[in-house]
C-alpha cells in the first residue's frame, strides 16, 4: 500500500458562541481537513488547526505547507511507515506541527482501516473506555461565567475549566464568582493561556484564590519562560500544568530538567500528531508528570485522534476534547454523552465524515497526486 494523492480542504467551522481566550476571540474556527488516498482504494482523514499564537502557523500558511511541501514528500510512502514519514516531513521543513499532524492523523486512520482496528489498538490498546470532558468557559464578565458554569453542571458536566488571563484582578473575581456559584465539590481548572506573563503576577493571583481550591493552574506565564514557570511551581501548592511551553520533545526535556511543571497538556496540533503525542506521553511518565490531552478546538476528526491517544495511555488522566460541542456544524460525528466522550470500536479514527458538509464549509481546496 502506498499514498497516491493528498487532498486539502480549507474550512471554517461555525461556533455556536464566540470562543474567547487571553490572546484571541474566535467567531469561527479555521481548520484544514486532509484526505490521504492510497493505491488500494482506502483513504484516511486528518486535520490541522494551526494557531499563530501557539504553533507559529497561520491557516493560510499551513494550507500552502501541506500543498507544496508535505504532500509531495509523502506521495509513494506506505502509511504504516509512520516513523519514516515523520523523518521525511522533518527533513522538508522545521517545526510546522499542525501541518504534520494532519498527515500523521490521516495515516493512522488509514492504518486502522487497513487492518480493521481502532487507532488505539495500534498505539497500546484500550486502557480505558471513556474519559470525562471538562466544560471550557470562555473569558467573560464574572457573573456571566458563573451563570454559564451553573448551566453547564445542569446539562451534565462534572468538571469546569475557566479561561482567564486578561487582567489578574478581574481574573481573581472570575474564579471566585464561579466557585461561589457551583459550590465546593466541583473541580475547577484554571487556564491563563500565558496571560499573567510573569511569576509575580501568577503568584499574586494564586495567593488570592487559595480558598477556591482549584485543581491546577495551566500555563500561568509566557510559554518560553520556563524559569518563571518553575518559580510558580516552587512557590505554590497548586499543581502547575504546562501547555504552550511544550510543543515537542525538546521542550518536554527542558521542562523535565528544570522541574518546571507537575503536569503537561499535550495537543496533537502542537506536537505533530499521534506519533509525537505518544512520545511526549512516555517522556512525561518517565519524569513522574501526568498528562492531559487537549485540543485547539478541532472538529470530530482531530478530536477523535486525541481521544484515541487518551484511550490508550495510562498516564493521560484528563481530556478537553470539546471542539465538536462548540460548533453549530461539524464535518464528523464524534459522540458525546455528557460528561463523557464515547469511544467507538470502529476501524481507524471511527469517525464518519459528512462529505456534503465538508463541501459546503470548504472555501479553498487542492489535490496533490492522482
Amino acid at each position: 500500500m502506498h499514498i497516491t494523492a493528498v487532498s486539502i480542504f480549507g474550512i471554517r467551522l461555525p461556533l455556536k458562541i464566540p470562543f474567547v481566550v487571553s490572546y484571541e476571540s474566535y467567531d469561527v474556527m479555521p481548520s484544514l481537513i486532509v484526505k490521504v488516498e492510497t493505491n488500494t482504494g482506502l483513504y484516511g482523514y486528518g486535520e490541522a488547526v494551526p494557531d499563530e499564537h501557539v504553533t507559529g502557523e497561520t491557516w493560510e500558511g499551513t494550507y500552502e505547507v501541506i500543498r507544496h511541501t508535505l504532500a509531495p514528500a509523502v506521495l509513494g510512502k506506505n502509511p504504516f511507515d509512520i516513523e519514516k514519514i515523520h523523518a521525511t516531513m522533518d527533513s522538508c521543513i522545521y517545526s510546522a506541527p499542525a501541518a504534520k499532524a494532519a498527515i500523521d492523523i490521516a495515516c493512522y486512520d488509514l492504518m486502522g482501516k487497513a487492518v480493521g482496528q481502532p487507532v488505539y489498538n495500534l498505539i497500546g490498546g484500550q486502557y480505558r473506555q471513556r474519559l470525562a470532558v471538562a466544560k471550557v468557559l470562555s473569558i467573560q464578565e464574572p457573573h456571566e461565567m458563573a451563570e454559564e458554569a451553573t448551566a453547564a453542571l445542569a446539562s451534565g458536566y462534572r468538571v469546569l475549566k475557566l479561561k482567564v488571563g486578561t487582567d489578574k484582578v478581574k481574573d481573581i473575581a472570575r474564579i471566585k464568582a464561579v466557585r461561589q456559584a457551583v459550590g465546593t465539590d466541583v473541580p475547577l481548572r484554571v487556564d491563563a493561556n500565558q496571560g499573567w506573563e510573569n511569576s509575580a503576577d501568577a503568584l499574586y493571583a494564586l495567593a488570592r484564590i487559595k480558598a477556591c481550591d482549584i485543581a491546577w493552574i495551566e500555563q500561568p506565564v509566557a510559554a518560553d519562560d520556563l524559569d518563571a514557570l518553575r518559580e510558580v511551581k516552587q512557590q505554590t501548592t497548586v499543581p502547575v500544568m504546562v501547555d504552550e511551553g511544550v510543543r515537542g520533545s525538546r521542550d518536554m526535556r527542558e521542562v523535565i530538567a528544570k522541574r518546571a511543571a507537575d503536569k503537561v497538556n499535550i495537543k496533537l496540533m502542537k506536537c505533530g500528531g499521534i506519533f509525537r503525542a505518544v512520545q511526549l506521553t512516555h517522556q512525561a511518565e518517565m519524569a513522574g508528570m501526568t498528562c492531559q490531552i487537549g485540543s485547539m478546538v478541532e472538529s470530530s476528526i482531530g478530536s477523535a485522534a486525541g481521544l484515541h491517544v487518551a484511550t490508550a495511555k495510562k498516564n493521560i488522566r484528563s481530556s478537553e476534547l470539546t471542539g465538536p460541542l462548540l460548533f453549530s456544524r461539524d464535518v464528523g460525528n464524534l459522540t458525546y454523552e455528557l460528561p463523557y466522550v464515547q469511544m467507538r470500536e470502529k476501524p481507524g479514527l471511527g469517525v464518519d465524515v459528512d462529505k456534503g458538509v465538508l463541501d459546503e464549509l470548504t472555501v479553498m481546496r487542492a489535490t496533490v497526486g492522482s
